[in-house]
């Protein structure tokens, strides 16, 4: 498994539930823009629709340098591959619990394309503050500031 980005903030601004594997639908000239590593995750969510289809929205990959006019759009949406059991059961504990969806990691796995996208409830200032905090604690205990 290649990792090609992170979406680093997604813990620190959510309470991140379950994950999930999902395959995506991209593009050849999308494909190669992965492999050089060019992506943004940091805007990135994921939407259901009416039809029960899972897409994921602003996921920004930029353009392929060497393509040409058969290049694809940078910020359309894509289709998540996920089964039909799968997106029923998300988008049931989405409504019911006040969850969104966000994905976290992109990645090869094999010659394959995925997305960890994750169940995710929205944190509040106070519990951001607590967290970075926490972080700080550990941090000074790892350098050995605290003795």
């Amino acid at each position: 498994m290649k990792i090609i980005a992170k979406h680093k903030r997604a813990s620190f601004d959510y309470h991140l539930m379950e994950r999930f594997e999902a395959g995506i639908v991209l593009k050849g000239t999308e494909v190669k823009s992965l492999r050089a590593g060019k992506v943004s995750l940091s805007e990135a969510f994921v939407e259901i629709d009416s039809n029960n289809e899972a897409y994921i929205l602003n996921m920004n990959i930029p353009h392929y340098e060497f393509g040409n006019v058969n290049n694809h759009e940078e910020g359309r949406k894509r289709k998540l591959l996920l089964s039909k059991k799968q997106i029923l059961e998300l988008y049931h504990k989405m409504k019911t619990g006040g969850l969104s969806l966000v994905p976290t990691i992109i990645y090869f796995k094999d010659s394959l394309v995925k997305v960890e996208i994750a169940l995710a409830k929205g944190k509040k200032m106070h519990d951001k503050r607590q967290a970075e905090a926490k972080k700080d604690i550990e941090k000074k205990l790892r350098q050995g500031k605290y003795d």
